[in-house]
């Protein structure tokens, strides 16, 4: 079964829903080794790797169950407002000196006002003056008028992730809904930015969420697909959530290669706890990362990254460019 779903995809069919579930008992080992060849074949050898700023911090609006930054949870996050340009501009630059091809902007709240928009645009104006690093942007349900002058000013990029599928999504936020970060996301894609979009595993949600939800993000036309690993935080909802393993995302990144076969399959938040660090995601379909420290909680180095895709024969780059 592997194997046809395998060769079916080789000759350019994508697989159906119904042949994603059917991979959920397939044999592990078996299944991510045809991962790994599903992104050889689309994707060749190059790894898509990125840093982060947390470029706003805490007070959000909303009350996703999952984030430490949430308004609604006691988790004694560090609070501040927009970071001043010196300061994001410097982070890109040392991002940049050490061989990362993208950085993101990562803002809380639901949505920056038309102010802040203004102050990321000249942001990303003066880290394209000082770099050619590749920026991209997390900041909430924007429309599209707000995304235009994003990418006028130099974004590359837009981040919306989905979190999971359309069913479990209220369980997760009801401060906003499914519609809305899709509306934002076609709001992103019209302006001519391209999209980074996936979700967290770990929330409660069934192996059917995570493959409803890689099937809406092929939809939509996503090209960077972020995997989290829920790293339960005191003081949310999910504090005592039980953490996968690592076999249980072995799996889950084997089973999004393929749906998605020519997408970057980024390993994100929670990949510090997995043991070994991503590798065997890494060769189970993943091919691409955020590196060094998430928003709130820390992550791998960039220099233990840079050696650990080394090793296992990728290249650092920009995924987009390969196709």
């Amino acid at each position: 079964m592997i194997e046809e779903l395998k060769n079916k995809i080789f000759s350019g069919e994508m697989i159906t829903k119904d042949e994603a579930m059917s991979l959920i008992d397939a044999p592990l080992d078996e299944l991510c080794k045809a991962a790994d060849e599903i992104r050889e074949k689309f994707c060749d050898n190059v790894f898509d790797i990125c840093t982060i700023i947390n470029a706003k911090s805490g007070r959000c609006s909303e009350d996703c169950k999952y984030c430490a930054q949430s308004a609604f949870h006691c988790t004694n996050v560090e609070e501040y407002p927009l970071l001043d340009k010196e300061t994001v501009v410097n982070a890109a630059k040392k991002s940049a000196d050490k061989g990362i091809k993208r950085f993101s902007l990562v803002a809380s709240g639901k949505r920056l006002s038309d102010s802040e928009v203004d102050k990321v645009c000249e942001i990303i104006k003066e880290i394209r003056k000082i770099s050619d690093i590749s920026v991209c942007a997390s900041l909430g349900l924007l429309n599209e008028e707000q995304f235009k002058r994003l990418k006028d000013a130099g974004l590359t990029r837009v981040h919306n992730n989905l979190e999971s599928s359309r069913n479990y999504f209220p369980n997760v936020c009801t401060t906003h809904t499914y519609d809305d970060k899709i509306n934002a996301i076609k709001a992103a894609k019209k302006a001519g930015l391209s999209v980074c979009s996936g979700g967290i595993a770990g929330l409660g949600e069934s192996m059917e969420d995570r493959i409803d939800m890689a099937f809406e993000v092929r939809n939509l036309g996503v090209s960077s697909m972020p995997v989290n690993m829920l790293n339960p935080i005191k003081g949310t909802p999910y504090e005592n959530n039980k953490k996968l393993t690592k076999d249980d995302m072995r799996r889950i990144c084997a089973i999004f290669r393929f749906i998605n076969p020519s997408a970057a399959i980024r390993l994100a938040g929670g990949r510090i706890l997995l043991d070994d660090g991503g590798k065997s995601c890494f060769e189970s379909g993943a091919n691409a990362a955020i590196s060094g420290d998430m928003l709130t909680t820390t992550g791998e180095t960039v220099m233990s990254d840079m050696q650990l895709i080394k090793s296992l024969g990728f290249t650092a780059g920009l995924l987009d460019e390969v196709k």
